[in-house]
């Protein structure tokens, strides 16, 4: 499975992305995550709307993955810019077709929340 969702931006700069989505700011930035319960810079342990997950983050050339290290649908998300700052790109992948209705709407709320949050804590307007 995996869901894409974009974001138009005045000008966003790599490095401030990458500074700004760390392990310790992921309740600040994702409604569906509520704690951090151990912060090791890129490897965590969160309390999320799915409960209790171990948690690497990942520097990518343009931006942030973060997976879920102990999901049994190898769950992750990223999030990138194009290389002129103006767009964002949250990306989700599985490495399993998720049959369960209910899930695939959790993830999407997940990603929904994970957009609102960015672009309130990077101050983008759209």
């Amino acid at each position: 499975m995996e869901l894409l969702e974009e974001c138009e931006t005045s000008y966003l700069d790599k490095d401030k992305l990458k500074k700004t989505l760390t392990i310790k700011n992921l309740p600040i930035l994702c409604e569906s995550i509520d704690t951090v319960l151990s912060n090791e810079i890129n490897e965590g342990v969160i309390y999320c709307i799915w409960g209790q997950h171990n948690i690497k983050r990942e520097l990518l050339e343009d931006g942030i993955q973060f997976s879920f290290q102990d999901c049994s649908h190898a769950l992750t998300f990223s999030t990138t810019t194009n290389n002129d700052g103006s767009k964002i790109f949250i990306t989700c992948k599985t490495v399993t077709d998720i049959q369960d209705e209910d899930f695939k709407e959790s993830i999407k709320t997940f990603i929904d929340d994970w957009m609102t949050g960015i672009k309130k804590q990077l101050n983008i307007h759209n």
